[in-house]
């Protein structure tokens, strides 16, 4: 095992992407918000346009805990997955409230503590334990599965497996550089298809390098799709659209559904967007005749201020295509 992780520590001084900004730093709120932004999202995406806007508006945790939900998920545009900006901005707040007399509050060492807090489940835990902290224990994303499900030939491994192998390869004395190279070895050589088996550092002890591609049993699913009618209602040149208060995209302004469309309306397209576990289908429907304003009414230069989702950026695209194509 020595010599394996000898292997592992010169790939990653060689191989590895030493450079990162959230490997160059000890800041734990830095790291704990490329840990969440990481989550579903490439580095690529996460470097090119989130991660230093959002440190530049929100430069600390007291910084993000003061900030309004709205700036949060405005600043989160685009990411997806918005309960993971709920949550960091949630939690951002508590260690403000309970740090109070601190100059500048910060995330806890302690792994159980970490877990206490909103949306930091077992790995980001062990994550910002590891690098923040250089707290000797392995971490665990989809990098790091298909690795030991490799290694050790596992099809359909429970997670309490997994973390047990983990624990036993960690490389202790250089937990940070082992943890940062096996997520590496995972994205660039240890890849779902097409793995680099003949130059990895892991060659020598992995049991499923003959036919890799068998671990882990890939799960087939079928992404059921759904549909809604939206409406856009119009008012002086003017959209209607609401905060949603629901468990999905909750904080999120978008345009209104509705079960039938109104006689007077008239349909202008549909729009889709696929999310992970689903493919929305909506059909856009514009209703100009309102003869009251509302409160939530707003112009198309407003709306672009706000928080929306993907898909209600497309609807809105599909809105502005139509009026400026018909000239209403």
């Amino acid at each position: 095992m020595k010599q394996t992780h000898t292997n592992i520590q010169n790939w990653y001084k060689f191989q590895g992407r030493v450079d990162l900004p959230w490997r160059t730093t000890t800041d734990p709120y830095h790291i704990y918000l490329s840990e969440v932004m990481l989550q579903q999202t490439q580095v690529k995406t996460v470097l090119e346009k989130y991660y230093f806007p959002f440190l530049k508006r929100f430069p600390t945790l007291r910084d993000l805990g003061d900030a309004p939900l709205d700036n949060v998920l405005k600043m989160w545009e685009g990411l997806g997955y918005y309960n993971r900006a709920k949550n960091l901005h949630k939690t951002a707040q508590i260690l403000s409230q309970e740090q109070a007399q601190e100059s500048a509050p910060t995330l806890p060492s302690n792994i159980n503590e970490l877990i206490k807090l909103p949306g930091i489940g077992k790995n980001t835990a062990h994550a910002v334990a590891a690098f923040a902290y250089k707290k000797p224990i392995p971490v665990m994303e989809a990098n790091v599965k298909r690795i030991l499900c490799r290694l050790y030939k596992l099809k359909t491994p429970t997670d309490k497996q997994l973390w047990e192998l983990a624990y036993g390869l960690i490389d202790k004395e250089n937990a940070f550089i082992y943890n940062q190279a096996m997520m590496d070895i995972g994205a660039t050589l240890c890849r779902p298809k097409n793995p680099s088996c003949k130059i990895c550092p892991l060659k020598d002890i992995c049991q499923g390098k003959t036919d890799p591609t068998l671990y882990p049993s890939k799960k087939k699913h079928k992404v059921p799709t759904r549909e809604q009618n939206i409406m856009i209602s119009v008012y002086n040149h003017k959209l209607s659209l609401s905060q949603r208060t629901g468990k999905f995209l909750h904080g999120l302004w978008g345009f209104p559904t509705i079960d039938i469309p109104l006689c007077a309306s008239e349909y202008i397209g549909e729009v889709t967007h696929t999310y992970t576990h689903f493919k929305l289908v909506c059909k856009v429907y514009i209703y100009d005749k309102v003869d009251q304003e509302q409160e939530e009414y707003f112009y198309t230069e407003e709306i672009q201020k706000l928080a929306i989702s993907k898909v209600d950026d497309k609807i809105l695209k599909l809105y502005l295509d139509t009026i400026s194509t018909n000239n209403y």
